[in-house]
């Protein structure tokens, strides 16, 4: 799998926007959180342009729902950090095993 890798740190697409998820609604396809072209237009600020015909036409991926296209934004994890996305009300959030509390 492609991913941006910059300085020991791995860019992680996550959509903060309420209303639809971006990873969460499309979670078969992990591809979404890491690709290096999706991550270039996120620098960018070109959010906008990630639909579902670019998706199909620069990725080959179909049936891609682009909802939360538009709140992307970049995490930047150390390599190696095991994470899960988790999602409220289309809200997303990245959380690693270092921020989850274990209860005995």
């Amino acid at each position: 799998m492609e991913k941006v890798i910059r300085n020991g740190k791995v860019a992680v697409l996550v959509s903060g926007g309420f209303g639809a998820g971006w990873y969460s609604w499309n979670s078969s396809h992990k591809e979404l959180l890491f690709h290096p072209k999706l991550v270039a237009l996120v620098e960018v600020g070109k959010q906008s342009e990630i639909t579902e015909e670019w998706l199909e036409k620069e990725l080959g991926l179909s049936d891609i729902y682009c909802g939360g296209a538009r709140d992307l934004d970049i995490q930047w994890l150390d390599e190696g950090t095991a994470f899960q996305i988790e999602e409220y009300d289309g809200s997303e959030s990245l959380r690693t095993l270092d921020d989850l509390t274990l209860v005995a």
